[in-house]
C-alpha cells in the first residue's frame, strides 16, 4: 500500500511540473524521457488548428495498426505500427514509419496467420513505449488518416493512455467515411474493395506498412476528386462529411 501511495505522489509531482528525479527513478531515465516526449507532443497538437489548411498541401500521415485481437480494454495489443507521409496528392513512399511491437503475451493463432508476425517475431521487438515514442515523432503534428479508423484510433488512444496518461489529441480522418460520401450507393466499404474499384494493386494485406501505403493511394484518388468539387481546406472537408 505504501508503495502505491508513494508512485501516485510521483504520478502527481510528474503532472504538476513534468519531468522531476523521482520519475526518472521509478521509471528509468529512458521510459521518463520518452514518457514526457509523448505528452509534450500531445500538449502541443492541442494548441494548432489547421481546418484552415488548404488540402493540396496538407500534410498528414497515413498510419495502420496490427493488434491480437478488438478489444484493447480487454487485454488485446498493438503488434505492429505503419505509416506513410503524404503532402498533399504526393505520397512519400520512401519516408515511412514501420515496427514490430512486443505485445508480452501470447499472440492467437488466427493473427498469426492473418499477419504472419509469429510470437518470436514479436519477442524480439521492442515494447510499446520505445515504439509509440517513434511512431509520434515520426506523426509530429500532422494530420492523421486511416481506414475503418475507430479501431487504430482506440488502440492507439488506449496506448497512449496507458504509457503516457494522455489521450490522442490528433485529428484522425477516416477514409471509409470520405468513401461513404464520395460513393454513398456502394454495397461495400471494405479496405479490399475500394483499393479495386480504383485500380489499386493490393499486396501483402494486413502487413502494417502495406496498407498504409494502399490507404495512401486510397486517400489520394479521394484527394484529387474532393478537390475537383472546389472543396479547398480541411474545414471545408469536415463541413461536408458532417452532412452525411
Amino acid at each position: 500500500m505504501k508503495e502505491q501511495k508513494g508512485v501516485g505522489r510521483m504520478w502527481n509531482l510528474y503532472k504538476m511540473g513534468g519531468f522531476t528525479p523521482a520519475i526518472a527513478s521509478m521509471l528509468g531515465s529512458q521510459n521518463a524521457q520518452q514518457m514526457a516526449f509523448i505528452r509534450s507532443v500531445n500538449k502541443e497538437q492541442r494548441k494548432q488548428s489547421m481546418l484552415d489548411m488548404p488540402l493540396k498541401e496538407l500534410e498528414v500521415v497515413i498510419f495502420d495498426l496490427e493488434t491480437t485481437g478488438f478489444y484493447p480494454n480487454n487485454g488485446d495489443e498493438i503488434i505492429s505500427f505503419g505509416a506513410v507521409l503524404m503532402q498533399g496528392v504526393e505520397v512519400h513512399e520512401t519516408n515511412t514509419f514501420y515496427s514490430l511491437v512486443n505485445p508480452k503475451r501470447k499472440i492467437p493463432k488466427s493473427i498469426v496467420e492473418l499477419t504472419g508476425i509469429t510470437n518470436e517475431m514479436a519477442q524480439d521487438a521492442p515494447d510499446l513505449m520505445q515504439v509509440l515514442h517513434d511512431f509520434m515523432e515520426f506523426v509530429g503534428k500532422r494530420l492523421l488518416v486511416a481506414h475503418a479508423a475507430g479501431h487504430d484510433k482506440q488502440f492507439l488512444n488506449a496506448a497512449l493512455w496507458r504509457t503516457s496518461k494522455v489521450n490522442l489529441n490528433h485529428r484522425v480522418l477516416d477514409t471509409m467515411m470520405v468513401a461513404k460520401w464520395l460513393e454513398p450507393k456502394r454495397d461495400s466499404y471494405a479496405l479490399d474493395d475500394l483499393l479495386d474499384s480504383c485500380g489499386i494493386d493490393i499486396v501483402d494485406r494486413h502487413h502494417a506498412l502495406q496498407d498504409s501505403l494502399m490507404t495512401a493511394k486510397l486517400w489520394q484518388n479521394y484527394l484529387i476528386r474532393i478537390l475537383e468539387r472546389n472543396i479547398t481546406t480541411l474545414g471545408d472537408l469536415y463541413a461536408y462529411l458532417s452532412k452525411h
